[in-house]
């Protein structure tokens, strides 16, 4: 759930995010610059495209991670699971997240970054760059699922086996013991 979590806000703030650099002599953007970039962008629109996709393979995950941990969960429990999930994004406070977002789109973009952003995505090319980013982002994470997948459930054994080792360690008798 954590590891959700973690990476519907790593999303969020690539799809939302444009790196720039310090403010330096240039003027900072005011918050209804930001609010103005917000909107060409369609950032509110794209948060709530991000969690639902991300909802959906929270979902899938929570589910194969529950068959694995708790193979006698009835479809009750998983239902269950899957309402709080289902929850939880529903009652994301978008407008609360975007407020966060201001201070740092002002000290990371000059009021000519955000007036460049804003001319770049008001045409018809920034327009289809935003319009076709949840999708990209959405078959992106499908395409690396795999492969991350394959990394956690290595690292997952790998611990385990040393947890195993270590607890072995622990119970197998000293040689002061065996001496005795």
């Amino acid at each position: 759930m954590k590891r959700c979590l973690t990476s519907l806000m790593l999303v969020l703030a690539t799809a939302c995010a444009m790196l720039g650099q310090q403010v330096t002599g240039d003027t900072s953007p005011t918050r209804q610059d930001i609010l103005k970039l917000f909107e060409v962008m369609h950032v509110r629109d794209q948060m709530k495209q991000i969690m639902d996709q991300v909802m959906k393979q929270m979902k899938a995950m929570t589910r194969e991670q529950m068959k694995k941990h708790a193979p006698a969960a009835n479809d009750e429990e998983v239902a269950k699971l899957d309402a709080m999930s289902a929850q939880l994004f529903k009652d994301m406070p978008i407008d609360a997240l975007l407020d966060d977002m201001i201070p740092v789109y002002q000290k990371h973009l000059t009021k000519t970054d955000v007036d460049a952003m804003l001319g770049f995505y008001s045409t018809p090319t920034g327009q289809k760059i935003l319009g076709e980013m949840p999708a990209i982002a959405a078959e992106g994470m499908q395409a690396v699922q795999p492969r991350l997948r394959k990394i956690v459930d290595e690292t997952t054994e790998k611990v385990e086996k040393m947890a195993n080792e270590e607890a072995q360690k622990q119970n197998a008798p000293s040689s002061d013991t065996k001496k005795q």
